[in-house]
Order: C-alpha cells, then structure tokens, then sequence
C-alpha cells in the first residue's frame, strides 16, 4: 500500500488525473477509529481511478466490493467496475473496509461514511463536485452502500480533523444484488454473523435491516439482480426497491431470470452482460454522465 503524506496527496491530485494511475490512500493517516493491529486488514483505504480527457465528468463514485463481510471481491467488483466507470468518465475509489468477524458494526459503517467524507472533502483536487459523489455496492458490499444511504449525517463542524466537516450522504446508490435485510426470511446468514456477531440484539437487527430504515431524503437508487440468485435472495431488492417507493425516492430496479450471485459485470454471459447497459442509461438519465 502507498501511503502518502496528506500534503503530497493534494499537490499530487491533478497529476493523477494526467496519468490515470490508481493510488492507494489511507482513510485515516493515523489509527482508524477501532482498530484492533496495525495489519493491512486493520487500515482501511481509497484506490483512486481518476479520469482525464474531454470525456471527464465531475462526478466520483465509491466501489464497495462484496464478501460477505469477511472477503473483498477486489477485482471483479472492484477494479475492473472502476475501470467500467471510468470508461464513463467518472472517476472511481475503491473502498477496502474493514472486515469480519475481526471487526462488527458500526466499524464498516465507519469506514464506508469515511470515505464519502473524503472523497466530498477533496473533491475539488479530484475534479468533481460536492453534490455528485455516488456509491456502488456488491453483495454484502451493497449493504455497506444502503447503509450509507440510510444512516447518514451532515458532519460536524466542531470536528478537529476537517474530513469529518463533510455529510457522510451519497446522493446516489448503486445496488448489486445487494444484501438489505438482517432478518428472517431473506437475510444472507453468513454477511449478518460477520457484521453483527452470532446473536446480535434485535433491535439492532432492525436496524440494520436497511429496507426498514429509507426515508425521503434516502439517495435515488438503482438496483439488479437475478431471481435465480441463490446466496442472497432478489427479495433483498425488491423490499428495498418498495421501501423507496413507499418513500417518494426515484428508483429503478431490473431484475434478470437467469443468473447466479457474484457476477460483476457479467461480460462472459450474453444477457446478463447487459446489465451495465442499463445502469449507464439510468446514470446518463439522472445527469451524473
């Protein structure tokens, strides 16, 4: 991992964006809040994808790859889904958070609010702006990323570290066959054992059943997923999906017959690589390309 002083990464910002090389930045430069070691798993970081060129536009989404809480899918939801984006013009950060069983919420929520803080705090090194800033999630990933678009806060200006100014909202969520529920009978056991433990409270349960906790101001939403998905099942979007609904918050949702969970961006299945299709449509349509 590169770890820059804060004062390099800010003057080094525009040349990113000249040379389109990743870069891996901590979240935190000291200890992370919680950290239990000084490993890799215990800091979790940013790799930045930036664009450059004509085709640029200002908005940056953050990439939570799936795992279930306990792995990182860093490369087919991850890397090559930046790469997509960029594509796109958008630029791309790839959040490596923090893991379980090692670490339980509100850790991960942490570091998934950690890095909208960032990215919103530097947004203007990065060429985006402020109100443009998005978050992808996969599978458990996609947790992470409705659980940043259901429990948010708009900062703190009496903060001593001026990251943490910034409203941890994205204003949008991208939602991948996502986990949603903590609870019975559509939850992904495995993604709750990791976040919440063996016999979480279950108040706290409800809580993190995120289709529980949209409201008006939840960001407007896209979310796929196939009926076939055996891991974690469609019934996690479409409760999401409805809870939006029910909210007033623009969503759209496909779902796909055939498929099975953890597919990416599917480029070697002739249907369901048209997925990413539609989500650029819904980009282009809610003018974030």
């Amino acid at each position: 991992m590169l770890r820059l002083p804060m004062l390099l990464l800010f003057s080094g910002a525009a040349l990113l964006a000249q040379t389109a090389t990743p870069q891996t930045i901590l979240l935190w430069p000291e200890d992370a809040p919680g950290a239990q070691g000084d490993t890799d798993a215990d800091k979790p970081s940013l790799t930045i994808f930036p664009v450059s060129g004509a085709a640029k536009v200002p908005t940056g989404v953050i990439v939570c790859p799936g795992g279930g809480y306990q792995n990182l899918a860093m490369d087919h939801e991850g890397k090559q889904v930046a790469l997509w984006l960029n594509n796109l013009g958008i630029s791309a950060f790839v959040l490596k958070y923090r893991l379980g069983p090692k670490y339980h919420h509100p850790v991960e929520m942490w570091d998934g609010q950690r890095a909208i803080r960032y990215v919103r705090a530097h947004a203007a090194d990065f060429g985006i702006q402020t109100d443009r800033i998005g978050i992808w999630g996969f599978s458990a990933g996609g947790h992470l990323a409705s659980t940043t678009g259901t429990h948010f806060d708009s900062g703190d200006s009496g903060a001593s570290d001026p990251i943490d100014h910034q409203s941890s909202r994205p204003d949008f969520m991208i939602l991948a066959y996502p986990v949603i529920t903590m609870g019975e009978p559509n939850l992904h056991l495995g993604s709750r054992r990791n976040l919440l433990g063996e016999k979480p409270d279950p108040a706290l349960v409800l809580l993190m059943s995120n289709e529980l906790q949209v409201t008006n101001r939840t960001p407007p939403t896209f979310l796929f997923h196939t009926t076939d998905d055996n891991v974690v099942p469609v019934e996690n979007s479409v409760l999401f999906y409805l809870a939006c609904r029910k909210a007033g918050v623009p969503a759209e949702m496909h779902i796909y017959l055939k498929g099975p969970h953890g597919v990416g961006l599917a480029p070697s299945d002739p249907v369901l690589r048209t997925w990413p299709d539609r989500l650029a449509d819904w980009l282009k349509v809610q003018g974030w390309r």
